[in-house]
């Protein structure tokens, strides 16, 4: 995915192998009774399917304080290389909250997307969104492998992150172009130094099967799952390989499993900048003068950097990334009117604040590494690697869809796994699920990270019968949780009593 397909609401933002046969209905408790037996792990070593997670308290990260007593973590062990299941073994870490309730269904496992998110840090702050689920479910999330405290990648050291923001990410020079290309091909070099065999070890597929362990270690005999962002295509993946293991799964803000890596740039292109057309007319201004006034500010970013409060610059790398940030959560679109109104005034320090945030940087200087895990991700599962030369010929179209982040994003095409070490896996995902309960894809009009369209190619592409489209007409990157009665009455209903919605039902 490119770097702005993010997982949906987070804090950053500030609002928010074999088959079994049962019924996909789940039921009181899925892991009791002889009609609920567990399916089949064969070829799964003892070591691996008779664990049994050691729940205790957990404790206080680099990134994360304690969550509060109703929540515990363990670890739970799977193959380095799925190929290889008696071979070494990694560590994922989890955490989860018991049912409130006493008509307990099994366990929710919710993924956060990204990829590079950390579920294990971010689920504790959903506990009131999810309060409906939590009485019937288990909430369960993880720090997929290469993610947080599950063998967490780490590529730079918070020094070299904060120089490369020097670099133009739309260079318009040939001097530009080579250092951005070069520091490109540089990130690459440092992630496989810093992570060695891991590497080709953390793609999409593999964490789908690492979720087929934790739904039998955690006693289900069906996934249950909630993804959002990226976790649509992990949660897609995983139907896939498992149709007959899925339980009731909710996929919001979904990815397109149909676009290949120019085509997410391109969605992605198009999901902003409708967003940024919907942000302009909320305030009164005519979107094309709005675009044509943002941009005229960011070339001025281009020619000179702005200061700001902290002592550092705002470049228009910078100011791309704040402005994007903002636009993933209406609730957040007055902080994007003031930090362009200040840097208009040549106060930048607003927009860095919003760069800040999205980029994981604290007051201190420090970055996590969610974007570092998300790009070894992406980059394992993209097989697509297009040269500089195509991103150059493709700029023009980039830029007609939007010219304020067309320029960025087709660049982005080209240096997101530049002379990546590690070749790539597929172009698309493989999401057809024939034989899987139906599945919940839900799809929000004014998405910017991953446009509404997705939605609706994910529940095709699932198959007859299978998928089944909730769509909400509003904004921000993800619907569930958002402020739609309808929507979270309608994914409750079904998650909580599988009530499948008729498909193409529309929550204004």
């Amino acid at each position: 995915m490119r770097r702005w397909m993010r997982w949906a609401a987070t804090g950053a933002v500030g609002a928010l192998l074999a088959t079994g046969c049962t019924d996909g209905s789940g039921g009181a408790d899925d892991r009791k009774g002889p009609d609920r037996a567990l399916p089949s792990m064969a070829g799964l070593p003892s070591s691996l399917t008779a664990q049994k997670p050691d729940w205790g308290k957990c404790e206080e990260t680099a990134d994360s304080p304690a969550p509060g007593d109703d929540w515990s973590c363990a670890t739970l062990k799977v193959p380095l290389d799925w190929a290889e299941p008696e071979g070494e073994t990694i560590d994922l870490a989890l955490i989860r909250a018991e049912a409130t309730g006493d008509d307990r269904i099994g366990s929710l496992v919710v993924n956060f997307g990204g990829p590079g998110g950390s579920g294990v840090a971010t689920i504790p702050s959903y506990a009131s969104t999810f309060s409906s689920l939590h009485k019937r479910y288990d909430l369960v999330s993880f720090d997929p492998r290469g993610v947080g405290a599950s063998e967490g990648i780490r590529c730079r050291e918070d020094e070299e992150i904060q120089a490369a923001e020097t670099i133009d990410v739309t260079p318009d020079t040939p001097d530009e172009e080579r250092a951005y290309l070069a520091d490109a091909a540089d990130f690459g070099k440092d992630c496989a130094r810093t992570t060695g065999k891991l590497m080709s070890h953390v793609s999409t597929t593999d964490t789908a099967r690492d979720m087929d362990l934790m739904r039998h270690v955690l006693g289900d005999a069906k996934l249950h799952y909630l993804g959002f962002s990226y976790g649509t295509e992990l949660g897609g993946v995983y139907a896939h390989l498992f149709p007959r293991h899925v339980g009731r799964m909710v996929l919001d803000a979904v990815v397109d499993p149909s676009a290949d890596a120019v085509g997410h740039a391109e969605n992605q292109t198009r999901g902003f900048q409708r967003a940024l057309d919907d942000y302009l007319t909320s305030t009164g201004e005519d979107p094309e003068q709005g675009t044509a006034r943002i941009v005229d500010l960011l070339d001025q970013l281009d020619a000179e950097p702005l200061p700001a409060s902290s002592g550092r610059e705002l470049t228009q790398s910078l100011a791309l990334t704040g402005i994007a940030l903002a636009l993933y959560s209406e609730s957040s679109w007055p902080s994007l009117t003031s930090a362009l109104e200040a840097a208009r005034d040549g106060d930048g320090s607003e927009l860095l604040v919003l760069a800040d945030a999205y980029n994981d940087r604290d007051d201190s200087g420090r970055y996590g590494t969610s974007t570092h895990s998300q790009r070894v991700i992406s980059c394992l599962d993209d097989r697509q690697r297009p040269t500089p030369e195509q991103a150059r010929r493709a700029l023009p179209k980039f830029e007609r869809i939007s010219p304020v982040f067309g320029a960025f994003l087709g660049w982005d095409t080209a240096g997101w796994c530049h002379e990546w070490p590690v070749p790539g896996q597929h172009d698309t995902p493989e999401v057809s699920a024939p034989g899987a309960p139906p599945i919940l894809t839900v799809g929000n009009t004014g998405d910017p990270a991953t446009p509404y369209e997705g939605a609706r190619i994910m529940a095709d592409e699932l198959g007859k019968d299978v998928g089944v489209l909730l769509t909400w007409k509003g904004e921000g990157h993800g619907a569930y949780g958002s402020g739609s009665d309808c929507v979270d009455s309608t994914v409750d209903a079904y998650l909580l009593d599988g009530e499948v919605p008729q498909d193409g039902k529309v929550c204004s």
